[in-house]
């Protein structure tokens, strides 16, 4: 048995897609970037999607914002999962915004109690909109707060806990962060609850030596390879993806990218599976 795979749509490779049938699983699209009424994206994306199962993947909820949610953001993104019926939505455990204003970037939370309450109060809201379970990605993060409660894991099973959410697991913000903060990437994963992974993202970084910024513009390192086979270990079957936004290469090295992807998995469920 092995686990499905996938990739992230990117406009690169739309005509790849629209004119032959490709080794994916299933696409994973950035939502934000076809919330919209009509036009050309949004129509490319309903013929894509006659022929692959898709996930939806946002970068603007601010699922940490005090304020709460954004109604309108929230009354599009239902209208786009309606249309598109995606195996799940996700989004970033983060805030983004300040003030009305957004931040365009994925901000971290201080891992408290109040923090978790804001979260836990947000994804209801959404969960509620959506009517199924909200989908949480563990962001990448390059200072820590100094009143943290927790850690990140501690953090992410208590929202579990809290709302019934799942969570997209994305190793190489584990790595990131881990490398960036001086915690074991392996402690990480072995404290998140393994009844509420539902996905895992792959995608590279850069490093500047005394710390890694999660870029998303370099092929996966052969760390982040290791801890994903780690993590298949402990949690097993799970849907896998390649994630990458800048210096998109042509599809056929992401293909084989992915390909390392199913080879790890294989590997590790066939062992599993014979234990």
């Amino acid at each position: 048995m092995t686990s499905s795979f996938g990739l992230g749509l990117r406009t690169q490779h739309y005509n790849d897609f629209l004119n032959a049938r490709q080794p994916v699983d299933w696409l994973e699209v950035i939502s934000d970037n076809f919330m919209v009424n009509g036009g050309k994206p949004l129509a490319i994306l309903d013929r894509i999607r006659a022929d692959y199962p898709m996930t939806m993947h946002g970068v603007s909820m601010s699922i940490g914002s005090v304020n709460g949610l954004d109604e309108d953001y929230l009354k599009r993104l239902k209208a786009l999962e309606q249309r598109i019926e995606p195996m799940w939505v996700s989004d970033h455990l983060c805030w983004g915004g300040v003030h009305g204003r957004k931040l365009h970037d994925l901000m971290p939370l201080p891992f408290t109690q109040e923090a978790l309450d804001v979260v836990a109060r947000n994804i209801h809201h959404a969960q509620d909109v959506l009517k199924r379970p909200l989908v949480v990605e563990n962001v990448s993060s390059y200072v820590e707060f100094k009143d943290s409660e927790m850690t990140e894991w501690e953090f992410l099973s208590e929202i579990c806990n809290a709302t019934g959410c799942q969570l997209l697991l994305d190793i190489n913000n584990i790595y990131v962060s881990a490398f960036n903060h001086g915690f074991s990437p392996f402690e990480f994963i072995d404290g998140v609850p393994k009844e509420h992974i539902c996905q895992f993202h792959l995608a590279g970084h850069q490093n500047n030596g005394d710390h890694l910024i999660d870029t998303h513009d370099h092929p996966v390192c052969a760390g982040v390879w290791d801890l994903y086979e780690y993590a298949l270990t402990r949690y097993g079957n799970v849907p896998t993806m390649i994630e990458r936004d800048d210096n998109v290469p042509p599809l056929a090295e992401l293909l084989d990218e992915l390909d390392i992807a199913r080879k790890i998995a294989g590997d590790v469920l066939k062992t599993e599976g014979a234990a």
